[in-house]
Order: structure tokens, then sequence, then C-alpha cells
């Protein structure tokens, strides 16, 4: 349960990251970090998101739904 949760926090965070981009984009301010900042971090953080995902799957702590037919 506790990787669940892990995972919906770090998808949380993701699209805070995606949506802090977007406004600094709308913004166009010079003395606020750049947008590719934002972006890159959302990139890491998908990527390990996807290896949270895989590891638990390997380990069984999470297993996927049986084929529905």
């Amino acid at each position: 349960m506790w990787i669940k949760l892990l995972l919906i926090a770090l998808l949380l965070f993701i699209v805070f990251n995606l949506f802090r981009a977007l406004f600094l984009m709308l913004k166009n301010d010079e003395n606020q970090p750049s947008m590719s900042k934002f972006l890159g971090r959302r990139v890491w953080w998908s990527a390990i998101v996807l290896l949270l995902v895989i590891l638990a799957l390997q380990f069984g702590i999470i297993t996927p739904h049986g084929r529905p037919y």
C-alpha cells in the first residue's frame, strides 16, 4: 500500500513541476529560473517512477491485473 501512495505522490509532484514550467513560460521573467529546469526535473522524476514501478513488479510488491477475457 505504501508503494502506491509513494507513486501517487511522485506523479503529483511531476504534474506540479509541469505546471510550474507552464507558468514560467507564460510569465517570461528573466529573474526566475528557466523553464527547462522544471521540465528536466519532470523527466527525471518520470524515469524514477517508471523504474520504481518496474522494480515493484519484479519483486512482487504490486501485481498487475489479469487479462479481462
